[in-house]
């Protein structure tokens, strides 16, 4: 079975910077497609991010935080990342990290908090 386990989270203000961090423990992240998902306060968990597999490596972004998050990944931790730049309050959420297309079981994620 496996494991997600996401860090980094925290409160910061409105032009903050967090990293966040996911370890997968039971699968090769460098052999999925790695994504991280957020969801505001009563609202659907909406997709941030998305790296293909090492054979191809390609990002995608939700188009408002295009130029301010990156995803990467480092295969030989078994990591994957999201710097998120230049933080806006709608950036408010918990975040999570998984795969797709098919999902691993969801964790609790971590929450980031932008004040304004």
């Amino acid at each position: 079975q496996v494991q997600l386990v996401e860090s980094g989270g925290g409160s910061v203000p409105t032009g903050g910077s967090l990293r966040l961090s996911c370890e997968v423990f039971g699968s090769r992240v460098s052999e999925n497609t790695m994504t991280w998902f957020r969801q505001a306060p009563g609202k659907d968990r909406e997709l941030v991010a998305s790296i293909t597999s090492e054979s191809g490596s390609v990002t995608n972004y939700r188009d408002s935080v295009k130029g301010r998050f990156t995803i990467s990944r480092d295969s030989a931790k078994n990591m994957v990342y999201l710097q998120m730049n230049s933080l806006k309050p709608e950036d408010t959420g918990v975040y999570f990290c998984n795969r797709l297309p098919i999902y691993w079981d969801w964790t609790r994620g971590t929450q980031v908090t932008v004040s304004s």
